[in-house]
């Protein structure tokens, strides 16, 4: 028999005993179970609501192990930057309401509802409203760029109209890039709403820059569809028809 491997192979099984006996004595008692908040949020998880009318939350609650938690409420709106612990009725925007709560431990928990607020144009004398986009840049496009959600028209004090993406969110949401490339600050005219008589304003995509120009816009008051062409000197012309949400 080898003498020295067998010593060298109990030496080796002693530090193992020691570490293991070891690890054991720091975890003593120091397993716990916590329990993060359970939400239960009341109504609908997406919300369509018209603007002006009184909107009354739904409501959340929130509970740890069966024992009630304080809910707090934070209401952003994606478009005008809004902050507050209310839906804004009075401004067309698409609100997103955050029911948040903390357990014993201090961990966290949240979730969330969308209110949609807008007021439906008639077509006729507005062009209010949410609508979904289809969009053909330079000629061209794709599933991607089809049905995407939502595009806000809202009518400012002095009559005249904002448009939250002037190019119908081509790059927000077809391409996932986020509110940060939206073409904001396009200023619509109605002169005459049913002869498709408008003027624009230049306007410009948020991270890009540039310069863009709404050239046409014609409104389909009976199929509650508008379409308007957008040139971005960038090199690309967008072709985007809104569908109007109906609610």
């Amino acid at each position: 028999i080898n003498m020295k491997k067998i010593n060298k192979l109990i030496a080796i099984l002693g530090v193992a005993v020691i570490f293991l006996v070891g690890c054991e004595k720091t975890t003593d008692n120091l397993s716990r179970v916590t329990n993060f908040p359970d939400f239960t949020m009341l109504g609908d998880a997406v919300i369509f609501h018209s603007l002006g009318d009184a909107f009354t939350d739904p409501g959340c609650t929130a509970t740890e192990a069966g024992v009630d938690l304080t809910v707090a409420v934070d209401v952003s709106g994606r478009h005008s930057q809004y902050s507050g612990a209310t839906v804004d009725v009075a401004n067309a925007d698409e609100y997103h309401i955050t029911y948040s709560a903390v357990n014993a431990d201090g961990f966290p928990g949240s979730v969330g509802r969308t209110v949609h607020v807008a007021k439906v144009g008639d077509l006729t004398t507005s062009i209010e409203g949410i609508y979904t986009a289809d969009i053909i840049r330079n000629g061209t496009t794709s599933a991607q760029y089809q049905g995407l959600a939502y595009v806000y028209i809202w009518k400012n004090t002095d009559g005249t109209f904002g448009i939250s993406d002037g190019i119908g969110g081509y790059y927000a949401m077809g391409r996932g890039y986020g509110d940060n490339y939206k073409a904001t600050g396009c200023i619509i005219t109605a002169n005459d709403i049913p002869t498709n008589d408008f003027t624009f304003s230049t306007f410009s995509v948020k991270t890009f820059g540039g310069v863009c120009d709404m050239t046409s816009m014609t409104v389909d008051a009976a199929n509650k569809t508008i379409e308007f062409v957008t040139d971005w000197d960038a090199g690309y012309t967008f072709e985007v028809t809104l569908s109007q949400v109906q609610f």
